[in-house]
């Protein structure tokens, strides 16, 4: 039975589906009446599906929000109105706004290595990758964002090509009204290449937004891949993120999602082995408090022998915030010699703040080292004791204790200064005194 949060997605979509192909490509346009036809059949999933029991998706899809189809330019020039003072990080910077790659206004163009492009989706999108892992999920969400996204954010990097610089993405909401936005990432790393990329998600304006995110990442053999996603919206942000990751032979993939600020997030991944010898880590910090709630759920498949994934999410859940952590590893028949660790830790707060945790294994083969697990609690009483009694104030010690728990996470981002930079947000974050990143300016 379709209920009337779909149906109004289904009538957006017959009644608007020229408007949508006439400001978007042929390679986009190409896939949206079978996306649609999915999302009709499918409509939303409800809490009794596995992967969506700690989220009620088709209620945050139920209110009535603009959309941008007619791709109206937003009066902002965002390289005036953002800076961003991550010391020493020198990245090369880009921008998002909404949902479309910003083209105007760069002061320096930034210099790309040979062959790199990074650039508008619409403008590069290709047919051998756009959609193709996005479209074996069976996901009712990617679906409703492929039959209505109209562009987004191509990266390629051609084969041997090592980028020393890390590209820099803000994603930054703006509206004068409640809006919905579906973004797109495609990210295809060629044989041996190397990229780091940083996402930053931002809400400039005091409205209601709702986020549906989906990106693709194509690794190749003996490439590297470090992306960061790191979430500083508001209390009326609603995110729907579904990264997919597709790994060749002997690749690496560094994957860190850091929510500090939110209002509603629900992240997805799903990473696929596909070639012998690939490794992925996988890292997740997770701070909450009033009524936020954030979701992570992972599926990391082994389809190939001899390849090693490893997780550690952690979460501090303070005032009435909720967490949810579900992660399964699935080694299929023939995936021997494979290694697994999964760790999901955390942290309540306050007796009204609630955590759902639930890692898996599904293993079809018998020769490997797997292994899963997890913990909820509270601050150390015996540690607070400790520091009270040597004259450290108690939101002090509860704060020093709270930086510890998450410092395992952090210490995990290879990039040095990003890493200090969130050691400062982190600390600020738990002080109550961060609302936004420190150091970035939004400007009406």
């Amino acid at each position: 039975m379709i209920t009337s949060s779909e149906q109004q997605y289904i009538d957006l979509y017959t009644e608007c589906r020229q408007l949508l192909c006439s400001h978007s490509s042929t390679v986009m346009n190409g896939v949206r009446d079978e996306a649609f036809e999915h999302f009709r059949q499918a409509g939303f999933p409800s809490r009794k599906v596995e992967r969506y029991k700690y989220t009620d998706v088709a209620k945050l899809f139920e209110p009535d929000y603009g959309l941008n189809l007619n791709r109206l330019d937003i009066p902002v020039n965002p390289y005036d109105a953002f800076r961003c003072d991550v010391p020493n990080l020198s990245t090369l910077l880009y921008f998002v706004v909404n949902d479309g790659f910003y083209r105007g206004g760069t002061p320096v163009a930034p210099k790309l290595p040979e062959g790199v492009i990074v650039g508008s989706l619409k403008d590069f999108a290709t047919t051998g990758y756009y959609n193709r892992l996005a479209a074996k999920s069976d996901d009712a969400v990617t679906s409703l964002n492929t039959m209505l996204a109209q562009d987004g954010l191509f990266v390629f990097v051609p084969r041997g090509v090592v980028m020393s610089r890390p590209v820099q993405v803000i994603n930054i909401l703006r509206s004068d009204v409640n809006l919905m936005v579906n973004r797109r990432v495609l990210i295809i790393l060629e044989e041996g290449a190397q990229a780091k990329l940083l996402f930053c998600d931002h809400a400039a304006d005091d409205r209601q937004f709702l986020t549906t995110q989906v990106i693709e990442a194509f690794v190749g053999a003996n490439a590297r891949l470090d992306l960061y996603c790191l979430e500083e919206t508001h209390a009326k942000s609603v995110r729907v993120s579904n990264v997919y990751i597709e790994q060749q032979r002997d690749s690496r993939v560094h994957h860190n999602v850091i929510t500090l600020h939110n209002g509603i997030t629900r992240n997805r991944l799903d990473l696929d082995f596909v070639g012998q010898g690939a490794e992925c880590q996988c890292n997740g910090c997770v701070i909450a408090d009033k009524q936020q709630h954030v979701d992570n759920n992972t599926l990391i498949t082994h389809h190939v022998p001899h390849c090693t994934s490893s997780e550690l999410y952690k979460y501090v859940l303070d005032g009435e915030a909720t967490g949810a952590f579900a992660g399964r590893v699935l080694v299929e028949h023939g995936a021997q010699k494979t290694t697994s660790q999964m760790t999901n830790q955390n942290l309540c707060a306050t007796p009204k703040a609630r955590m759902f945790t639930q890692p898996m294994l599904e293993i079809y083969a018998d020769d490997v080292k797997c292994a899963h697990g997890s913990t909820v609690g509270q601050l150390n009483d015996a540690a607070m004791f400790y520091m009270r009694q040597r004259g450290i104030p108690e939101h002090e010690a509860r704060t020093l204790l709270e930086q510890a728990f998450v410092a395992e996470v952090i210490e995990r981002i290879e990039l040095e200064p990003l890493r200090d930079r969130l050691r400062y947000l982190v600390d600020k974050r738990f002080r109550g005194e961060l609302n936004k990143c420190e150091g970035c300016k939004l400007c009406k």
